[in-house]
């Protein structure tokens, strides 16, 4: 059976991976996600991905590797993880009544044969107005801090919105899994 390699120590990606039911192991890309000047977000994801997969392909070259990145873009900007429940509370601020977008990409890469499979996926996220002091508590109980847009929609996070537009659920939390499924059955690997 052929290697696979998730490309990232993000729990939330490993823990969509898991899903599939194949074996896989993780590593960490050394990739400088520094957005180039000018670019777009949906274009950083789609390199960072690409850059994620093949820097872990250069070490496992038999495997196939996957790399996966996501931006927030709010008024054509990139919106990154928040750090400190401070830049989350004033993230979430900024985003109340709005709409946010996330551009969600992976590469399925394998560097023997120079197999390359991509994907992402667009979501809509769309705010109710926020309250500061909700918004608080739900920094401090949910800590949204290594997450872009300071929130998460698989827990709390999701009473934050009027609605989501996506057409694969997994893709906001960082792993758009229907696609990578296709791409998955495409390079030769049996899902259940």
């Amino acid at each position: 059976m052929t290697a696979l390699v998730l490309a990232s120590t993000s729990r939330y990606r490993r823990e969509l991976l898991e899903r599939l039911a194949l074996p896989f192991t993780v590593q960490r890309p050394e990739v400088d996600e520094t957005p180039r000047p000018g670019e777009a977000p949906r274009d950083l994801a789609r390199r960072l991905a690409q850059a994620k997969a093949r820097a872990v392909a250069a070490d496992q070259p038999q495997a196939w590797v996957i790399g996966s990145d996501q931006v927030a873009e709010r008024d054509g900007q990139p919106v990154g993880k928040p750090g400190s429940a401070e830049n989350a509370i004033t993230q979430l601020l900024a985003a109340s009544g709005r709409e946010q977008r996330f551009h969600t990409a992976f590469c399925l890469f394998r560097h023997a044969g120079g197999g390359m499979i991509t994907g992402e996926d667009l979501t809509v996220v769309r705010f109710r107005p926020l309250d500061p002091d909700e918004v608080a508590r739900y920094v401090a109980s949910e800590a949204p801090l290594d997450c872009a847009g300071s929130f998460k929609c698989e827990g709390l996070g999701i009473s934050l919105f009027e609605a989501i537009e996506t057409r694969d659920p997994t893709a906001l939390v960082g792993l758009p899994l229907i696609a990578l499924s296709a791409a998955l059955r495409r390079a030769g690997f049996r899902l259940p």
